[in-house]
C-alpha cells in the first residue's frame, strides 16, 4: 500500500550531473523542488573520468554558469588541475579542462543542495510515475512513498535497467555497484515509450605507489590557470600533475589473443557504444595499423592512491585487464584495485521530446541527461539546466526558454537529439556547431548571461557586473578606433623586435591589433588605454577586433537562420493533407513535429523542395486560420 509522502512543485529523480543542475535551477526559480536519489552517497558521482571540461565540453560548462548553473563553480572549487587545450590554434577551440578530485566534487555539490532554499534532497527509489489524463501528477517509490507534483524531470543516467558486464560476467547494476532502477524503465515502456539500448565503459584503477612515473611524461596543469566560473577570481588549489604512456606491441597482442573473451566480440553485448570514446579492445581492432595509443594517468583525488587510466575502458575479463595494464611502460607492476567494465543501459528515443526537454507524450514530464542518450558529464549538466528551467516555467505558467544552435553549444546539443535523435552515446563536438567562432569559450558570458538573468538564476550584483564588462570593452574598441599610435622610437623598436611593418605616419591603434603579429599587450605599451580593464575585458577586445570580418560574416547566417526559426509550424498541422512532399519527409515531420520551419529543414530525410511546399501550405493555412478567427 502505497502512502501520501508530501507535494512538490518539481520532482527531480536522479542526483548526477543533470539531476544536481536541474534541481539547483528549479529551486533557484521558486519552486518547491524535491531531489530524491536512490543513494545520498552517490550525489554528483563521476562513475568515469574524474575530470571535467575539454572541446566542446568546457565551452558547455562556460554556458551553465552563465545561464546561472552550478558545474562550473563546482569545479573551481574543487579542481587538482586546470589546463587550457588548444591554445595554437584559433580562439573558436580553446577549450578548458580541470581535473577534478572526485570525492570533494561530490561532497560540495552536496553540500550546495543541502543549502539550497526550497530544495529537498532525499534518498528513495522511484519505480512508477502518477500519470492522468495525459498528464504527469507524480511518481511512486519502491517504500511506496507517493510524492505529488506539476513537473517531473527525469535524470536517471545509466541506471535504467543497468547490466554490468566484465568478460563472461554480467550482472544488474548500476555505475560503480549501485542498484539498478528496473520497474522506472517498465513503468516508461507501459506508457508508450520508446526506449533503446546503449552502452558505455570505464577503464581499471590503479594504486598510485605500483606506478614507475620515470617511464611516463609529465603533463603539468597551467601556471596561471583560468577558471570556468566567470565568479571565480583566483584559485589556490595546489596543481598535481598527470602522466602519459603507450601501449606497447605486447598490449595490442594480449588483446588479440583473448578478442574470444572479449564481450565486445563474442555477442554478450547487445548496447550501441560510444563511437567517440571507443574501448580499448575496439581501438586495436579498428585501427590495427596504429603501433601505439595514449594512455594517461590521472589522480582521482588528493587524499586517494587511485588513478584513473585514461585510454584503457574495457569489458575485458579481470585477469586479462591485469595483463593489459602490465604491458604498458611505467605499469609494469602496477596493482589493480577496481577491475574497469562495460555497462548497458536504456535510453529513451530523444525525437520523442520538444526542444524543451518536455516529452511529447506526457504534459509535464521533462527527461536530461544519458537518459536522452548523451555521453558525458557536461552534455549532462546542459540538458539538467536546461530541463530545470522549463519544468520550473511550466510549473509558473511561463513560456519554454529553448537556446538555438547560434546561442550555444548546449542548443546544437538539445536541437541535434531531439530533431535527428542519435543511433549510440551522443558526444558533443565543436565540429558539431556551425557557427563556433560565436560560441567560443571566452563569451559565454555575452551570449547568455541576458538569459540567466531574466529567468532568475544570476544576482543584480553579477548581472551589473556583466553590463559593466560589456560597457568598458564597448569602449575600448571604440577608443582603439579613435586613438592614433605615432611613429615614435619606442613604438618602432616594438613592431621590430615582432618583425612588424614600422611606421611611417599615424595610423588609428585598432589596425595595428589586426595585425597577426600583434596582441593587445603591444598596444597597451604603444597606446596605453585609460579603462581600467581586467584580463577578461582585454581578451574579448582582442578576439573582437582581430575576428570582426568572421564574427560578422556567422553573425548575418545567423540573421537569416533566426528568419526560419521564427516561422512558427503549429502543433496541430496534418503533415498527411500536404500534397507534394515525400512520403518520407511527411513520416519524419509527422514523428519530430518540428516547432518551427528551421527545425523542418534539419531533420533528415526533410528536402529544400519539401520545405518550399510547406511554407506555401503554411501560408494557405494561416490565412485560413485567421479569416475563421
Amino acid at each position: 500500500m502505497g502512502y501520501h509522502a508530501g507535494e512538490y512543485d518539481v520532482i527531480v529523480i536522479g542526483a548526477g550531473h543533470a539531476g544536481c543542475e536541474s534541481a539547483l535551477a528549479s529551486a533557484r526559480m521558486g519552486c518547491n523542488t524535491l531531489l530524491l536519489t536512490i543513494n545520498l552517497d552517490m550525489v554528483a558521482f563521476m562513475p568515469c573520468n574524474p575530470s571535467i571540461g575539454g572541446p566542446a565540453k568546457g565551452h558547455v560548462v562556460r554556458e551553465i554558469d552563465a545561464l546561472g548553473g552550478e558545474m562550473g563553480r563546482n569545479i573551481d572549487k574543487t579542481y587538482i588541475q586546470l589546463r587550457m587545450l588548444n591554445t595554437g590554434k584559433g580562439p573558436a577551440v580553446h577549450a578548458l579542462r580541470a581535473q577534478a578530485d572526485k570525492f570533494s566534487y561530490q561532497h560540495k555539490m552536496k553540500e550546495t543542495i543541502e543549502a539550497t532554499p526550497n530544495l529537498t534532497l532525499r534518498q528513495g527509489m522511484a519505480e512508477d510515475l502518477i500519470v492522468e489524463n495525459g498528464e504527469v501528477k507524480g511518481v511512486v517509490t519502491k517504500t511506496g512513498a507517493e510524492y505529488y507534483a506539476k513537473a517531473v524531470v527525469l535524470t536517471t543516467g545509466t541506471y535504467l535497467r543497468g547490466k554490468v558486464i566484465m568478460g563472461e560476467l554480467m550482472y544488474e547494476s548500476g555505475p560503480n555497484n549501485q542498484q539498478p532502477s528496473v520497474k522506472l524503465s517498465e513503468s516508461l515502456r507501459s506508457l508508450g515509450f520508446e526506449l533503446v539500448r546503449f552502452k558505455t565503459g570505464t577503464p581499471p584503477r590503479v594504486h598510485k605507489d605500483t606506478i614507475d612515473f620515470s617511464k611516463t611524461e609529465i603533463q603539468p596543469g597551467d601556471d596561471q590557470p583560468k577558471f570556468f566560473s566567470y565568479e571565480t577570481k583566483t584559485g589556490s588549489n595546489e596543481q598535481l600533475p598527470c602522466w602519459l604512456t603507450y601501449t606497447s606491441e605486447e598490449t595490442h597482442h594480449i588483446i588479440n589473443s583473448n578478442l574470444h573473451r572479449a564481450p565486445m566480440f563474442s555477442g554478450a553485448i547487445e548496447g550501441t557504444g560510444p563511437r567517440y570514446c571507443p574501448s580499448i579492445e575496439d581501438k586495436i581492432v579498428r585501427f590495427a595499423d596504429k603501433p601505439k595509443h595514449q594512455i594517461f594517468l590521472e589522480p582521482e583525488g588528493r587524499n586517494t592512491s587511485e588513478y584513473y587510466v585514461q585510454g584503457l575502458s574495457t569489458s575485458m575479463p579481470e585477469d586479462v585487464q591485469l595483463g593489459i595494464l602490465r604491458s604498458i611502460p611505467g605499469l609494469e607492476k602496477v596493482e589493480m584495485m577496481r577491475t574497469g567494465y562495460a555497462i548497458e543501459y536504456d535510453a529513451v528515443v530523444p525525437t520523442q521530446l520538444k526542444p524543451s526537454l518536455e516529452t511529447k507524450l506526457i504534459s509535464g514530464l521533462f527527461t536530461a541527461g544519458q537518459i536522452n542518450g548523451t555521453s558525458g558529464y557536461e552534455e549532462a549538466a546542459g540538458q539538467g539546466v536546461m530541463a530545470g528551467i522549463n519544468a520550473a516555467r511550466k510549473v509558473q505558467g511561463k513560456e519554454a526558454v529553448v537556446l538555438d544552435r547560434s546561442e550555444g553549444y548546449i542548443g546544437v546539443l538539445i536541437d541535434d537529439l531531439v530533431t535527428k535523435g542519435t543511433n549510440e552515446p551522443y558526444r558533443l563536438l565543436t565540429s558539431r556547431a556551425e557557427y563556433r567562432l560565436l560560441l567560443r569559450h571566452d563569451n559565454a558570458d555575452m551570449r547568455l548571461t541576458p538569459i540567466g538573468y531574466e529567468i532568475g538564476l544570476i544576482s543584480e550584483e553579477r548581472y551589473a557586473a556583466f553590463l559593466n564588462k560589456k560597457a568598458l570593452v564597448e569602449q575600448e574598441i571604440e577608443r582603439l578606433n579613435t586613438d592614433k599610435v605615432r611613429p615614435e622610437p619606442h613604438v618602432q623598436q616594438l613592431l621590430e623586435s615582432l618583425e612588424s611593418v614600422q611606421l611611417n605616419n599615424s595610423v588609428p591603434a585598432i589596425g595595428l591589433l589586426r595585425r597577426p603579429e600583434i596582441e593587445y599587450k603591444h598596444i597597451e605599451i604603444m597606446c596605453p588605454s585609460p579603462l581600467e580593464l581586467d584580463e577578461e575585458m582585454k581578451e574579448q577586445v582582442e578576439i573582437q577586433v582581430k575576428y570582426a570580418g568572421y564574427i560578422e560574416k556567422q553573425s548575418n547566417q545567423v540573421d537569416r537562420l533566426r528568419k526560419m526559426e521564427k516561422k512558427k509550424i503549429p502543433d496541430d498541422i496534418e503533415y498527411s493533407d500536404i500534397h507534394g512532399i515525400a512520403t518520407e519527409a511527411k513520416q519524419k515531420l509527422a514523428k519530430i513535429r518540428p516547432i518551427s520551419i528551421g527545425q523542418a529543414s534539419r531533420i533528415a530525410g526533410v528536402t529544400p523542395s519539401d520545405i518550399s511546399i510547406l511554407l506555401v501550405y503554411l501560408e494557405h493555412y494561416n490565412r485560413v486560420t485567421a479569416a475563421r478567427g
